[in-house]
C-alpha cells in the first residue's frame, strides 16, 4: 500500500464523540493494537491518533542516512504478519512498507487519524470514562473513550538529546542531530566527523563512507559492536521448503531462544561474553588496529544494548580507510572542525551530534483521574503494561534487551483478553491496586545507558515481586501475559453506566 492511497483512506475531518478505546500512537505498538483489536474484539470501535503526518513512529521520523533496525525483523515484525523480505536487518523503507500493508490488510486507514496531538486525559469514576483534549491545527477539542491505551514510545518526537559544546558557535560548517536531519543535506566530497558512539553512530558512518571525503565516528568511550548477517540463512532457507507462515513461526522461535542464549551468556559469564566479542572485532578488523582502546568498554556486555551492525559495514568502512574511529574528549569546537583534549584537531564540513535521545513517557501527555493529575513517577507498573491507581489506562512498552514488538505483541493479546473478561462480566472500569505499602520499589527501566539515567525519574517504579515487575524475558512474559489469567487478585473491577455519545464510527 502506498503513502497516497493510506492517506485517502484516512478520514479527513477531526475524530470526535467516543470510542470505546483510542489508541495514541500510530507507530508498531499502535498499529498493532489496532491488529489485535479487529481481530480478537470486533465489536469495539477504536480509533488511532497520531500527531505525525504520517503513520510509521520511528521509521517516518528518523530521515538520516542508513536508518535501519539493529533487531531481527523476524522477531522485531509481527507475530500475526510474516517478515518475508531476504533483508533480517532491514532498512526504514522496508519496515515502513510492512506496516503499510498491515494497514490495508486490516482496513486500518479509515480508523487513523493524524495530525492529531494528544495534549491531556482525564478519567471520570462516575461514568468510567475518559475525557481526552487533542490539538489540530490550532485548535483544541475533546473526545471520550472508555479506555486510552499509549503507543507512544520511550522518546520525545520534538528533539533529541542535544548537549552544547563550547565554542559550537564559532564552527562555520553545519551541525545536525540525526533526529533533525535536514532534507537534502549534501555530504558528498565534505569532511564528517559523528559524536556518538551508539547504535545511531555506527548506521550512519558506513553509510555516509562512501560519498564522503572522510568520516569519523569521535566517542568518549566505546560500545559492544558486534557484526550480524543482514540475510538470515536460517529464515531464507526455511522459506524455500515451508509455507510462509510456518517458515516465519520457527524463524521466529529460534531467533527468540538465541537471542536469550547470548543475553544469558553476557550477564552470567561477562568476562567469557568480552573475550568472544573481542575476538570477533580483532577478526572484522584490520591487523594491528587498536581494538582495546575503540571497542573494549569498560562495562560488561549487555550492561546496556550491544550495537548490531550488518555483515560487519562499520569494520569494513575502517578497513578501506574511508572511516575512522576516534576515542577522545572534546576541549571545544573551532572554526573548521573539532580541538580534542589530547591536542589533536579534526577538521570537518558536517559535525553530527548523535548524542542520544531524549526520553519522554506517555508522549508527555497529562494524565489525571477525577481532576487529579497523577506523575507517573509514583504509580507502580502493573503486568508492564498498566499502572497502579490509574483505572483503565493501558501502554506499550517493548524490550530494552530484545526486540521492541516481542513484548509489544504479548500486551495488546492480554489487554484484549482483558476487554473480553469486562464484557462478559459487565465491568466498565480496572484499576490495578498496591495492596503492600512498603513494597520495594525500583526503576521501571533498569538499564545503565547514559540516555536512560538522564530520565529515569520522569518514569513508573516497579516492584521486585508479583505482577509488580517488568519482565525482560520474553518467555517469563509468555506464561504472565498469554497463558495467565486476567482477573488477578491485584485488580480491582468495578461497574458504572457511562453515557455515550454518538461517535459514527463502525465497529471493526
Amino acid at each position: 500500500m502506498t503513502v497516497n492511497s493510506l492517506n485517502q483512506a484516512r478520514p479527513t475531518q477531526p475524530l470526535g464523540g467516543h470510542v470505546d478505546v483510542l489508541i495514541v500512537g500510530a507507530g508498531i505498538s499502535g498499529l498493532g493494537m489496532g491488529h489485535y483489536l479487529v481481530a480478537s474484539q470486533p465489536g469495539k470501535t477504536f480509533a488511532i491518533v497520531d500527531s505525525r503526518e504520517a503513520i510509521g513512529g520511528t521509521w517516518d521520523l528518523f530521515r538520516y542516512p542508513g536508518i535501519r533496525s539493529d533487531s531481527d525483523l523476524h522477531t522485531f515484525g509481527y507475530e500475526f504478519k510474516p517478515w518475508t523480505s531476504d533483508n533480517a536487518i532491514a532498512d526504514a523503507h522496508e519496515i515502513l512498507d510492512y506496516l503499510h500493508e498491515v494497514v490495508d490488510e486490516d482496513g486500518l486507514g479509515r480508523r487513523i487519524y493524524l495530525q492529531h496531538k494528544v495534549l491531556r486525559a482525564n478519567f471520570d469514576s462516575e461514568t468510567a470514562q475518559w475525557t481526552v483534549t487533542l490539538e489540530r491545527a490550532g485548535e483544541q477539542f475533546e473526545v471520550t473513550c472508555d479506555w486510552l491505551f499509549g503507543a507512544t514510545g520511550y522518546y520525545d518526537y520534538a528533539g533529541g538529546h542535544r548537549p552544547h559544546f563550547e565554542g559550537e558557535e564559532d564552527f562555520e560548517g553545519v551541525i545536525v542531530h540525526p533526529q533533525s536531519w535536514p532534507e537534502g543535506l549534501d555530504y558528498t566530497g565534505k569532511k564528517v566527523v559523528v559524536i556518538g558512539s551508539g547504535a545511531t553512530a555506527v548506521t550512519l558512518i558506513p553509510a555516509m563512507a562512501d560519498d564522503v571525503e572522510h568520516i569519523t565516528m569521535l566517542q568518549r568511550s566505546p560500545s559492544y559492536v558486534m557484526p550480524l548477517p543482514r540475510k538470515d540463512p536460517i529464515a531464507n532457507g526455511l522459506r524455500k521448503v515451508l509455507p510462509a507462515k510456518a517458515a516465519y513461526a520457527a524463524t521466529r522461535r529460534f531467533n527468540i531462544g538465541k537471542g536469550r542464549f547470548i543475553y544469558n551468556l553476557c550477564q552470567r559469564h561477562p568476562k567469557l561474553a568480552r573475550r568472544i566479542i573481542h575476538a570477533i572485532n580483532v577478526k572484522a578488523l584490520p591487523e594491528g588496529y587498536d581494538v582495546d582502546t575503540h571497542f573494549k568498554p569498560t562495562y560488561n556486555p549487555w550492561d546496556q544494548r550491544l550495537c548490531a551492525v550488518p555483515d560487519a559495514d562499520l569494520f569494513r568502512s575502517v578497513g578501506r580507510g574511508k572511516a575512522e574511529v576516534v576515542t577522545d574528549h572534546i576541549a571545544r569546537f573551532t572554526k573548521s572542525g573539532i580541538l580534542l583534549e589530547s591536542g589533536r584537531t579534526l577538521d570537518a564540513d558536517i559535525i553530527v551530534t548523535a548524542t542520544g535521545l531524549k526520553l519522554l513517557p506517555f508522549g508527555g501527555i497529562q494524565v489525571a483521574v477525577d481532576g487529579e493529575v497523577k506523575d507517573p513517577h509514583q504509580s507502580l507498573v502493573y503486568k508492564s503494561f498498566m499502572l497502579s491507581d490509574i483505572p483503565n489506562l493501558a501502554f506499550a512498552f517493548g524490550y530494552t534487551n530484545s526486540s521492541w514488538t516481542l513484548k509489544v505483541g504479548l500486551v495488546c493479546e492480554h489487554l484484549c483478553r482483558l476487554l473480553g473478561y469486562m464484557d462478559r462480566h459487565g465491568y466498565s472500569t480496572v484499576v490495578p491496586v498496591v495492596d503492600n505499602p512498603m513494597i520495594e520499589k525500583r526503576p521501571m527501566l533498569d538499564f545503565s545507558a547514559g540516555y536512560i539515567q538522564r530520565s529515569v525519574d520522569l518514569f513508573p517504579q516497579q516492584g521486585t515481586t508479583g505482577p509488580w515487575t517488568v519482565e525482560m524475558d520474553y518467555w517469563s512474559d509468555h506464561a504472565r501475559l498469554r497463558k495467565g489469567a486476567v482477573d488477578d487478585p491485584a485488580l480491582r473491577f468495578s461497574t458504572a453506566v457511562p453515557a455515550k455519545a454518538t461517535s459514527g464510527l463502525a465497529s471493526a
